[in-house]
């Protein structure tokens, strides 16, 4: 992958999260909502297994999950690790915003 596009493709993983957590958290009032279900979202985004599979067949889809897990490429941990930092940023912004006295968020 080309440096650029993963450049491009981090920021606008941090955008994508930081905006989802942020209009999360002023729909549900949950600070740290998005940082919770990220690792949800990350599982869908990897994995290839039916949700509903979790629940049949845990022990061959969480096998299957380990192994995408170990075969992912750095460009791909570093584009879902920013990702995480988007979805956390969103949750220190809304402290900020309410210790300095916005009752909205």
């Amino acid at each position: 992958m080309p440096i650029h596009v993963l450049l491009i493709s981090m920021l606008l993983f941090l955008v994508l999260f930081f905006g989802i957590g942020f209009l999360l958290n002023m729909l549900l009032r949950m600070t740290w909502i998005m940082a919770v279900i990220f690792p949800l979202v990350t599982i869908f985004i990897i994995d290839e297994v039916r949700f509903i599979d979790y629940f049949r067949n845990s022990g061959e889809a969480f096998s299957s999950l380990g192994e995408k897990f170990v075969s992912l490429a750095s460009a791909d941990i570093l584009i879902l690790s920013s990702g995480l930092a988007g979805a956390i940023l969103s949750g220190i912004v809304m402290k900020l915003l309410r210790k300095n006295g916005y009752r909205m968020f």
